[in-house]
């Protein structure tokens, strides 16, 4: 039978009252000491999702620009392909010792995929047939209220400073897309986009669900592979109706950037910060790919920009910094350490 063993820290014995001073003094250290960890975790969390977000911004432009001459499910399939080669030399290796818990999970592997993977990413290129990339990354900045309602309902409180936060950006974002009008005027592709940031919002809250004893990298490559598969049929369908694309430099390069890039470091880097901060707090982040994503445009594809968007852009940022902030925790309120197992 397992014994448990707790150590008695100087921030127990301020809690019981049983320390003196010196108990006093290890308790402000082992406090202190918690709040840099805290800080730190937090901080490094807040930076990969904000790497992830400007990342996919990009993916954005190159789906619009891409969207008349490769074929919405073909970007897709070869999109995760490239993916799969870049992470396979890094992931290969755990994924394989890790079999065993990969196939005692599938079911959880399958919905993670179908949803970050096979659909969202083939919804976003299709999205990009009739609509802009700046409408594509504004409607794609719903999908952090959606995981922040997932965090509340799973029991997780918010706080009023991300409330408002998310509150603020969301404006910004409906504004953005109505451009400053209360009657907006949607596209097909703008509602493919809704699809697609259900989607996605669903995807990053179910990672709060991962199994922890799957590693990153194994759950990366096992995502990945499953994804392709599944979009594998489509693909093929796709190929005999349409017909395939000439690879060219026009082609290849977009490609390129959004499977190495968009998908093996964006995906990781996200995962990551859902580990660190939560689907909430990274969701906040998120806001800013509007942002990037109108930058992006106007610099590389043309697209208009005004001042109703640089306004919108205004409020999304002021909800991102006040909805990301974070107290440090009080000196005293250092919590116990779990108890170890022998």
């Amino acid at each position: 039978m397992a014994v448990l063993d707790r150590t008695t820290t100087g921030a127990e014995k301020v809690a019981t009252g049983d320390a003196g001073d010196a108990g006093d003094a290890g308790s402000a250290e082992d406090a202190g000491a918690g709040g840099r960890r805290a800080g730190s975790g937090l901080g490094a969390g807040l930076a990969l999702a904000a790497l992830a977000t400007v990342v996919w911004s990009g993916s954005f432009v190159t789906s619009r620009a891409l969207h008349d001459s490769v074929p919405p499910v073909q970007h897709a399939f070869w999109r995760w392909i490239i993916a799969i080669a870049a992470v396979a030399p890094f992931a290969g290796r755990s994924a394989w010792r890790q079999r065993q818990l990969l196939r005692t999970h599938l079911r959880f592997l399958l919905l993670a995929a179908l949803l970050g993977v096979t659909v969202y990413n083939t919804l976003v290129n299709q999205a990009a047939m009739t609509t802009t990339a700046g409408n594509m990354g504004m409607i794609m900045a719903a999908s952090p209220v959606l995981m922040a309602l997932y965090e509340r309902l799973g029991g997780a409180r918010l706080g009023a400073r991300r409330v408002t936060g998310t509150v603020i950006a969301c404006a910004g974002v409906l504004l953005l897309v109505s451009k400053g009008s209360l009657t907006p005027d949607f596209t097909a592709g703008d509602l493919w986009v809704v699809a697609a940031a259900v989607c996605f919002g669903s995807y990053s809250a179910l990672l709060r669900r991962r199994p922890a004893e799957i590693g990153g990298p194994a759950f990366l490559l096992a995502t990945f592979v499953l994804g392709a598969l599944m979009l594998l049929p489509v693909f093929l369908v796709s190929l005999a109706v349409q017909g395939g694309f000439e690879p060219t430099t026009a082609t290849v390069s977009p490609l390129l950037y959004v499977g190495v890039v968009s998908s093996a470091v964006a995906f990781f880097a996200w995962n990551k910060a859902i580990d660190r901060i939560g689907a909430a707090r990274a969701g906040v982040v998120y806001y800013l790919q509007p942002v990037c994503v109108a930058l992006l445009s106007y610099a590389v594809l043309g697209e208009a920009m005004g001042w109703t968007q640089i306004v919108c852009m205004a409020l999304i940022l002021t909800g991102v910094i006040l909805g990301s902030a974070t107290k440090a925790p009080a000196l005293g309120s250092a919590t116990k350490p779990p108890a170890r197992i022998r």
